[in-house]
């Protein structure tokens, strides 16, 4: 069935908002003269626009798919997206988003890749997290053969992996897609409330995964102070206390566990956590000259019992938080490296301190050496 485009448009200008009305004489003259790229710029702009929501799905349907095939086909989807964001019922957007995929499949990768990404995520506001699995490793495939993606795409793909893997309550996996998804976006372009709910996710999932305990990107990350000043700012406190291995600050913060269910039913595992925390702190804070720790020492600065000091010896070394050897007879901990971490400014001063310290024994040792000679 042919359709009279000048006339669809002429009917649609007349249901538009004022201000957008102008924006379809434009896309009738740029039609007519066939300039595709200028057109989609300008359509991209207009379905951008708030209100343009309620037009987007025919102007899509009727406008846009007359001249899909002499678009970039990343486009055409990024205007498809657009249009499913206002269908309301998930299996329909669904099977739009599917039609999508099909028409672009032949014809581009790449756009291939963002539209399976997009359908992947509502199959998982669906609840079917093993149809998104699929999607989501069958675009992984691809993207992995490209030498250069458009950063969209990669944007989706991270987002899409950080849904499942938060569904499904995978705290490292969702970290760290969570933060590839950051760095491909600018966040100052995430409305507030989503940076607020990406930033205390990512708090949770680093406090709460098995194999964080470095928290130094998530702390280097401008979506953290998102936090401050809010009725999460609690977590923001509690990374940094993790960080910095402070027991008693940690317990004064364990009244707030009780808001986040995640983080409530991992005490025991919290606990152990700040344990290994101070222990690498205690080793941190002391010059490599130093680092020979007695169990004693390492009960007082971790709060555990003489029986669990080996046990957490043993786990940080494990884990890669230091390095180093247990004299068990003499029962001294040998350390010879410590993982490094993100500094406070009280620790940058400890720091400074010992670098004075340090440079002072230098200079004494170089005068009594002149003095020998």
């Amino acid at each position: 069935m042919t359709v009279d485009i000048e006339a669809f448009l002429a009917e649609e200008r007349d249901k538009a908002d004022e201000e957008l009305t102008v924006m379809f004489l434009q896309f009738e003259e740029l039609w007519s003269r066939k300039l595709w790229h200028q057109l989609t710029e300008s359509l991209l702009e207009f379905f951008n626009k708030p209100q343009s929501g309620k037009q987007r799905l025919s102007i899509y349907q009727t406008f846009v798919l007359s001249f899909a095939d002499k678009i970039n086909q990343l486009n055409l989807v990024s205007l498809g997206l657009l249009a499913a964001s206002h269908i309301q019922d998930k299996n329909d957007a669904l099977n739009f988003l599917n039609e999508l995929k099909g028409k672009v499949k032949g014809t581009s990768q790449e756009a291939y890749v963002y539209a399976t990404v997009e359908a992947a995520k509502i199959k998982l506001q669906l609840d079917d997290f093993e149809g998104g699995r699929t999607d989501l490793d069958e675009s992984e495939k691809i993207l992995e053969k490209f030498d250069s993606v458009e950063s969209m795409v990669h944007a989706s793909f991270y987002s899409a992996n950080a849904d499942y893997y938060h569904a499904r309550q995978e705290f490292a996996s969702y970290y760290k897609n969570s933060l590839l998804y950051l760095a491909c976006i600018n966040i100052d372009d995430l409305p507030v409330a989503d940076r607020q709910a990406r930033a205390y996710l990512l708090a949770v999932s680093a406090l709460a995964a098995d194999t964080i305990y470095n928290f130094g990107e998530l702390l280097l990350h401008p979506i953290l102070d998102s936090l401050k000043g809010t009725q999460h700012e609690w977590i923001h406190a509690l990374l940094y206390t993790f960080n910095e291995g402070n027991i008693g600050k940690y317990e004064g913060l364990t009244v707030h566990l009780a808001k986040e269910p995640t983080l409530a039913s991992r005490g025991d595992f919290l606990r152990r956590k700040i344990r290994l925390s101070a222990l690498t702190e205690a080793v941190f804070v002391r010059p490599p000259n130093e680092r020979a720790l007695s169990f004693a020492t390492i009960m007082k600065e971790t709060q555990v019992a003489p029986d669990e000091v080996e046990h957490l010896l043993m786990k940080a070394l494990s884990l890669g938080l230091i390095r180093g050897s247990i004299d068990q007879v003499s029962g001294i901990a040998r350390i010879s490296w410590v993982q490094p971490k993100v500094l406070t400014m009280q620790q940058i001063k400890g720091m400074r301190d010992r670098l004075i310290e340090w440079d002072s024994g230098v200079s004494q040792l170089s005068v009594w050496m002149e003095n020998k000679m």
